[in-house]
């Protein structure tokens, strides 16, 4: 038997016991699922003719709704939303437009500054465990301590540039101390000296920063130089937060 006449014997044998109808059946049912799938998808025919009908029945009826009744019920949970993020957000903002307004000095005193980190301290020193005066008029917290000093450090010989750091300390608070790195050539700065970028805390931390913080940036920012007119001194700040008066 050859060849050709063995292939149409297997296939007449498949076509009487219903072997070729039963193939044949299965992938019709596979062509009609995967076009009736592609009919559906997102950009299929089928899918666009429901779209089209449901817009067809939706927009006129959403454009004709009455929506008053919700307008204050919106407008409250716009207020809600506007008031919670800008709380939030109020102390990166007023940094930012700080920030964004340039520092007019050329240089500032190392006195000068002491001066100015001394309103720092007087604003936002801890009370808690301050004494209270009642003499002399109404009750005041008792002073702080504070001091300031340039600590230079030991270069090298051959080395044209030096370093130093500034450091503001509140004996009483911790928190209000600040060291600031400075640097100068003196072959070239005439005797002043420069706020170092990494003595300033990252814009990412905008939104944390006191005004003395902003201060500081904003002289490095604008390259205002520092002058030492003193290596250190001491003083005393009285405290802005008035404490509440107690009759014994």
């Amino acid at each position: 038997m050859s060849l050709e006449n063995s292939i149409k014997d297997v296939i007449t044998k498949k076509l009487e016991d219903g072997t070729v109808e039963k193939l044949i059946e299965q992938q019709l049912e596979k062509g009609v699922a995967n076009a009736l799938d592609s009919l559906f998808r997102s950009y299929g025919d089928v899918t666009k003719v429901i779209e089209d009908k449901v817009k067809s029945v939706m927009i006129p009826f959403l454009e004709t709704y009455d929506y008053s009744k919700y307008i204050v019920k919106l407008d409250s949970v716009l207020v809600d939303v506007l008031q919670s993020s800008a709380l939030e957000n109020k102390k990166l903002l007023e940094n930012f437009k700080d920030l964004m307004i340039p520092e007019e000095l050329k240089t500032i005193k190392v006195t000068e500054l002491f001066e100015r980190w001394m309103l720092h301290v007087a604003e936002n020193v801890e009370t808690d465990e301050l004494e209270v005066c009642y003499e002399d008029g109404p009750p005041s917290y008792e002073y702080v301590d504070v001091r300031f000093e340039v600590e230079y450090n030991e270069e090298r010989s051959w080395s044209s540039m030096k370093h130093a750091v500034l450091v503001f300390e509140c004996e009483h608070d911790e928190k209000m101390n600040y060291e600031i790195r400075i640097h100068t050539w003196p072959k070239y700065d005439k005797g002043v000296w420069t706020i170092e970028r990494n003595s300033i805390h990252d814009i990412k931390s905008l939104r944390h920063l006191d005004k003395f913080e902003m201060f500081l940036m904003k002289l490095q920012q604008n390259g205002t130089k520092l002058i030492l007119d003193s290596d250190g001194e001491s003083d005393e700040v009285e405290p802005e937060a008035e404490p509440e008066a107690t009759f014994s």
